[in-house]
């Protein structure tokens, strides 16, 4: 059975790519999922967040140490004796290389133009493959145009595309008002691939103590069927990789979204709970279907319910939404 796929440029053995998560900081939780399968990985997030505060700390602790105090000066070592958050990204990113047979992409989490950016060269000099850009921006300001939200993300891709040359892959959120246009956007930018989508964690509200409150809602299948439709639509009309992100729990969720089009589908809370061995099951599952289906490789069935192959191509579209709704039918004793 060949699963043989072709994801930013990489010439992957399967499409199941293990998406950013705290299973890549162990080394032998990467092992379990390549292991499992994984044809490839994507790292744990590096924050901006993260650098830019741990930055302006060494400032203030080291090279403002003998401010009123001149004989302070030799006290602390110097900045290099203390690894910083980019250190131990680049020795994780070394070890993962040096245990892993499969490609390792990093992965960058921001939203400025800061000198953060410029830490990506870095990552490539450690041996990454690839390198996933995730922009999370809220536009949480009523001033702030559209325009100006998408050119955020071009602006920062187009400062990576100047310091590297590996591939990079832009995980996008569904939050445009035209999807299709800023995928071709990045595109056009220099973007190999688009993961879609990004899945903002929302605050919630204690309504005894009057507080917001952050928790984790774990994703499900149904959340999936949001990227399913616009790799769908996208099919055949970019040609940027497309990568399937959130929801992704079974080897029918993956069928799915490879049905629609998607070169990789990305899994995550199924694995986190499920351990890695998960990732095996969910492929055995796609192997079993293809099985009774007749075919043999991935690329026979790829796109073969997208916005391109379908006969009916509204169904993608608002008829959907008016089928779906004149079709709905009560419970037994409700309104009678």
């Amino acid at each position: 059975m060949n699963l043989k796929t072709n994801w930013l440029g990489l010439h992957l053995e399967n499409p199941f790519v293990p998406s950013a998560s705290p299973l890549s900081r162990s080394l032998d939780s990467a092992r379990h999922l390549e292991d499992a399968g994984a044809a490839a990985i994507v790292m744990y997030s590096l924050f901006e967040e993260a650098i830019t505060a741990e930055e302006e700390s060494m400032v203030r602790f080291l090279h403002h140490q003998d401010h009123g105090h001149a004989e302070a000066d030799g006290f602390l070592p110097g900045q290099p004796d203390f690894p910083g958050e980019l250190d131990r990204y680049l020795e994780q990113l070394s070890a993962l290389k040096a245990s892993l047979g499969i490609p390792v992409v990093a992965s960058l989490n921001g939203v400025t133009e800061g000198g953060w950016l410029e830490h990506a060269r870095e990552l490539q000099e450690a041996g990454a493959d690839a390198l996933e850009l995730n922009v999370y921006y809220i536009a949480g300001v009523p001033w702030e145009e559209c325009q100006d939200v998408e050119q955020r993300y071009v602006d920062l891709l187009n400062h990576l595309r100047e310091t590297i040359t590996i591939p990079i892959n832009m995980k996008l959120s569904p939050f445009f008002s035209s999807i299709g246009h800023m995928v071709k956007r990045m595109e056009n930018a220099g973007a190999r691939g688009v993961s879609l989508f990004n899945r903002f964690y929302q605050p919630d509200i204690n309504i005894d103590n009057l507080q917001l409150q952050h928790s984790l809602h774990p994703s499900r299948s149904s959340d999936s069927l949001l990227s399913m439709r616009w790799i769908a639509m996208l099919y055949k009309r970019v040609g940027c990789s497309l990568a399937a992100t959130g929801g992704i729990h079974t080897a029918e969720d993956a069928i799915k979204l490879l049905l629609a089009g998607a070169d990789v589908v990305h899994l995550c809370t199924s694995l986190l709970q499920n351990g890695p061995e998960h990732l095996k099951t969910v492929i055995d599952g796609v192997h079993d279907w293809m099985e009774q289906q007749n075919f043999e490789s991935i690329d026979q069935f790829r796109g073969h319910v997208s916005h391109y192959a379908v006969s009916d191509p509204s169904a993608f579209e608002r008829i959907n939404y008016l089928r779906i709704l004149d079709n709905y039918s009560f419970r037994p004793g409700v309104w009678s």
